[in-house]
């Protein structure tokens, strides 16, 4: 068991080490310039539509549930524990000037999110029960000119996100929840467990519908919230504010380690800021890895190239606005570097959990907890319907939709109780090798995407 741990430990570190953060940053850099950096100049077009009434109703095409609801449900895998252990992670391991390029890995991934997306809306089918089905497995299948090749990638992205929906979107979330709920509150892990896996069962049975009522709200308040926190915090500490910044971009771009200052006895290049900031930025906002087109297949809408720029907003609410209020909050507090009674350095949830603390005392340390279990809950329902599509298109059909929902709901018990870190690294793995057949699928597909989103200017400046 060891030595396979070890096997998979080291599979894991490749997959996610360069030449991966390379091709997911990469493909993003080639698709914002293919498409004359339209997403950049249209974020503000796309953050209105967001935040508009329209967005809130089906009036407009065919569709599931609302393109705000579409959003939501995406954002609700999406916005999870990477935005608060995540960059606390991050900052610590690649020092603070990963946050940079967290930012950095964020701006190419606005025009992953978009293309995924709007190429998932373009090539979803109806299934059998009348619902809409989509994801880039549909997209490779048909979009494709290569037939056999289409299908090969297809069914390849498709294994590989029903094996990651059971691990990244499941254990390691039901894990996070009560192992903070545990260690703040002192509640048993295996009360933790039955109380998530009943709630999640209650939920998810009810299928996209009921997923995206409980993501719509929850979604949008938890986030509301945590950045609230955020910003007293970073209030508290806005002398330090200043030198944080300087720290932030000084280490972002050195060339030789430095430390010292507000970050303590951390050492970091810009080779390690780099690395750790783009791979937890790839995974917290999940840009390039496909899931969020699942769910945007779901959407009602009457243009591809619509929901697209909805859907993109995605990646700015993730990484630009909740991971800059974590980071932001650790590089104003002081606590990077520091170390905890047994003289080991602070890490993970503890970062933000010490730097909440250094303004609201105690209560601080309550709000991270309670924000870890919601972000990591709503994670748990957006890849139930990520892992469920994915599997509904390996066997061709419907049916057998309810036996995936039980068995995810019983699978959260499992997660909550054991810490497995084989299974872990395994779904981190599948996780990588999602991404893989969705990047060749936009790069074939770059003309296509850059051609409908040109033609959607027209709209665009009308509106304007």
């Amino acid at each position: 068991m060891e030595r396979l741990n070890e096997i998979v430990t080291k599979v894991d570190d490749f997959v996610w080490g360069p030449v991966m953060l390379l091709l997911l940053v990469g493909t993003g850099v080639f698709l914002t310039v293919r498409t004359r950096f339209l997403t950049w100049r249209n974020l503000g077009y796309a953050l209105k539509s967001t935040l508009s009434k329209e967005a809130r109703t089906k009036s407009r095409g065919e569709g599931d549930v609302s393109p705000f609801s579409a959003l939501t449900t995406a954002l609700a895998a999406t916005i999870g524990t990477g935005n608060i252990v995540g960059v606390a992670t991050a900052m610590v391991s690649g020092g603070p000037g990963a946050l940079v390029w967290m930012w950095i890995s964020a701006a190419f991934g606005l025009t992953s999110k978009f293309s995924e997306c709007m190429l998932a809306i373009k090539y979803r089918e109806v299934n059998a029960k009348g619902e809409m089905s989509g994801g880039p497995m549909y997209t490779m299948k048909k979009g494709l000119k290569n037939k056999t090749f289409g299908v090969i990638l297809a069914w390849l992205f498709a294994f590989f996100a029903v094996i990651a929906s059971f691990g990244i979107g499941n254990m390691t979330q039901g894990n996070s929840i009560a192992s903070a709920l545990h260690s703040t509150f002192h509640v048993p892990m295996q009360a933790s467990g039955i109380i998530i896996t009943i709630l999640t069962l209650l939920i998810v049975v009810g299928g996209i519908k009921s997923i995206s009522k409980v993501s719509s709200v929850v979604v949008p308040v938890m986030a509301i919230f945590y950045v609230i926190c955020g910003i007293v915090v970073i209030f508290g500490n806005i002398s330090n504010l200043p030198a944080g910044l300087a720290m932030i971009f000084r280490m972002a771009f050195s060339t030789k380690a430095v430390g010292g200052g507000l970050c303590g006895t951390i050492v970091a290049s810009m080779m390690s800021a780099m690395r750790y900031g783009v791979a937890r930025g790839v995974f917290s906002n999940e840009a390039g890895m496909g899931s969020a087109a699942i769910t945007a297949a779901a959407a009602t809408t009457d243009n591809p190239v619509r929901q697209g720029y909805i859907n993109m907003t995605g990646t700015f609410w993730d990484t630009i606005v909740v991971c800059t209020i974590t980071g932001l909050a650790i590089a104003s507090s002081g606590v990077l570097g520091t170390t905890d009674a047994a003289g080991n350095i602070l890490t993970g949830s503890d970062v933000t959990i010490a730097a909440f603390e250094t303004v609201l005392g105690s209560s601080g340390g309550w709000l991270v907890t309670i924000g870890i279990t919601l972000f990591a809950f709503s994670t748990i329902l957006g890849w139930e319907y990520h892992g469920e599509k994915a599997f509904e298109y390996l066997l061709g059909t419907h049916k057998y939709n309810m036996i995936y929902r039980v068995v995810f709901s019983i699978v959260v018990y499992v997660g909550c109780t054991q810490t497995l870190s084989l299974v872990w690294n395994f779904s981190d793995i599948a996780n990588a090798l999602m991404a893989i057949p969705n990047l060749i699928c936009m790069l074939l597909l770059s003309g296509e995407i850059a051609k409908d989103i040109e033609e959607f200017q027209s709209e665009i400046r009308r509106k304007k």
